[in-house]
């Protein structure tokens, strides 16, 4: 049986775009029905799709520390869907973006998992192992997993870089595997 996942994200210099398409690509892989759904311009329509969708998965970047408005815009709209319960029950997953290795990125995850919390779904983090570095070793572009994020997926692109060159390959091969987790799990538990 096919599972639709819905991806809803806002990206605000095309990174986060770049990652929305390369998780979708690894959901894609595991034979899901993939829609994206921009969060600043929603229509009546894609909130008809997340309603129906086996799975949503929410991904922003990270400005001053947080979500970014727009994405934070439509986390607030989602309360009518909260007080119909609408997305209970459903898989959850969640990546961000920033121009810092850190840029508390870990904050706009956990923000990404209360919203998910609210609507009584069910989250499933990133599950791709950080790389272990030798004495003065560090991560570069190419490495799974470099910034060694568990929640859910984060990655990082340098504020110069146009989104045809950044993120990275291995921030881009770690979001086609989380992609791939998504659909597994929804497989899994949705059977």
């Amino acid at each position: 049986m096919t599972q639709s996942i819905a991806i809803v994200y806002h990206s605000g210099y095309g990174h986060t775009g770049k990652v929305a398409e390369a998780v979708a690509e690894g959901a894609k892989q595991q034979g899901a029905t993939v829609t994206l759904i921009k969060a600043d311009t929603i229509a009546d329509a894609d909130w008809d799709t997340l309603d129906k969708a086996d799975a949503i998965i929410f991904g922003a970047p990270t400005y001053m520390g947080s979500l970014s408005g727009p994405f934070k815009i439509f986390m607030d709209a989602t309360s009518r869907k909260w007080g119909e319960q609408k997305w209970k029950d459903k898989i959850a997953g969640g990546f961000t973006n920033s121009a810092s290795y850190s840029g508390d990125k870990l904050n706009s995850l956990q923000q990404l998992v209360t919203l998910a919390m609210q609507h009584g779904m069910i989250w499933v983090g990133q599950a791709e192992r950080a790389p272990q570095f030798e004495d003065g070793g560090m991560p570069t572009q190419d490495i799974l997993n470099r910034l060694g994020s568990w929640t859910g997926l984060m990655t990082q692109a340098n504020h110069k870089q146009g989104a045809d060159t950044a993120p990275g390959e291995g921030d881009i091969e770690t979001a086609k595997r989380f992609g791939q987790r998504i659909a597994e799990m929804t497989t899994r538990l949705k059977n």
